[in-house]
C-alpha cells in the first residue's frame, strides 16, 4: 500500500517556489509541475504580451508572463500564460490577487484544464473582466466576459 502523498502548506509552496528552476503549480496542497511550451506558444505569449504592453502604457495596469502566479483562492495558484492587473495595490511579489484579465494559449496538456478547471476558478476573481484562450494550432480566440461577478460568459 502506497503512503500519502505529503501535502505542502501555502508558506512551504511559496517558499519553495521561489527557489525552484521548474515553476509549480498548486491546488489544495498538492503540487504540480508545469511543462515546457513550444515555440509557438511562445510566440503568440510575447506577441501578446507586447501588445498589451503598448495599449497600456501610460495607465496604472501591468502586464504580466507566464512565470508570474495568480492567487485564486486561499488555496490555489496558477501560472497564467498572461496577466493584467491594474491595481497597484496588487503589489505581493510572487503573486497577484486581482487580475483585470488573464490569457492562456491552449496546449494539448494544457487545454482541458484550461476550459474546465481553471475558467470556473477563475470566475471567483472579482476583479477578473476577461479571460481569453487563444489556440496556438488554428486562428481561434475565445473571450469571456463578466457580465455579473462571479460569472464569465463567452
Amino acid at each position: 500500500m502506497r503512503s500519502p502523498l505529503p501535502l505542502f502548506t501555502v508558506e512551504d509552496y511559496i517558499i519553495a517556489e521561489a527557489e525552484s528552476t521548474i515553476r509549480h503549480e498548486y491546488m489544495g496542497g498538492y503540487v504540480f509541475a508545469m511543462a515546457g511550451a513550444s515555440e509557438e506558444h511562445n510566440l503568440i505569449a510575447v506577441n501578446l504580451c507586447t501588445l498589451l504592453r503598448s495599449h497600456l502604457r501610460g495607465s496604472s495596469c501591468r502586464v504580466f508572463m507566464s512565470d508570474m502566479k495568480v492567487k485564486v483562492q486561499d488555496d490555489i495558484f496558477y501560472y497564467p500564460d498572461l496577466l493584467v492587473t491594474c491595481n497597484p495595490e496588487d503589489n505581493h511579489r510572487y503573486f497577484k490577487t486581482q487580475p483585470n484579465l488573464i490569457i492562456e494559449v491552449l496546449s494539448e496538456s494544457t487545454e482541458s484544464t484550461d476550459r474546465r478547471e481553471k475558467l470556473m476558478n477563475y470566475q471567483t476573481l472579482e476583479t477578473l473582466k476577461e479571460y481569453v484562450l487563444v489556440s496556438q494550432d488554428v486562428m481561434q480566440v475565445e473571450v469571456y466576459r463578466q457580465e455579473t461577478p462571479g460569472e464569465l460568459d463567452s
